[in-house]
């Protein structure tokens, strides 16, 4: 098994092997401020938050080819981001927005407000079955 993880001090994402091996830069461009990713293994996708000077959510292969931009208009503050495996959708918050969103994972439409709140500062968020789980600050 792998572990993925953003570093915001330096804008990447690495892989490496569950024991530290093997420890390898798959994304290093494009990014400013990556915020929290979420891997689909089955599918190979990787998904990332960003909150830099262009706010957006990404997805790419498990190596790090074929980014795309999924969202980047009305976004601000992406924070926790997470996987529905049955229903294909990808949740993410946003600490700006106060909101809880999901699109399709694989085309990136069909985007849908979740849960809209006033004055929560969303952190994370996690999908399991049918309910959602977040966090705030």
């Amino acid at each position: 098994g792998n572990i993925y993880w953003t570093d915001h001090g330096f804008s990447l994402i690495e892989v490496a092997r569950l024991n530290g091996s093997f420890r390898y830069v798959i994304i290093s461009q494009g990014l400013d401020q990556p915020r929290s990713i979420a891997v689909h293994p089955e599918k190979g996708y990787l998904f990332w938050t960003e909150w830099g000077q262009t706010p957006c959510i990404g997805r790419a292969h498990l190596d790090g080819s074929e980014k795309v931009v999924l969202v980047s208009l009305g976004i601000a503050w992406p924070n926790g981001i997470s996987i529905d495996y049955e229903e294909n959708k990808l949740y993410w918050c946003d600490a700006r927005t106060d909101k809880i969103e999901r699109i399709d994972l694989e085309s990136g439409g069909n985007r849908e407000i979740v849960l809209s709140g006033s004055n929560v500062d969303m952190f994370s968020v996690a999908v399991f079955g049918a309910y959602i789980y977040w966090s705030d600050r």
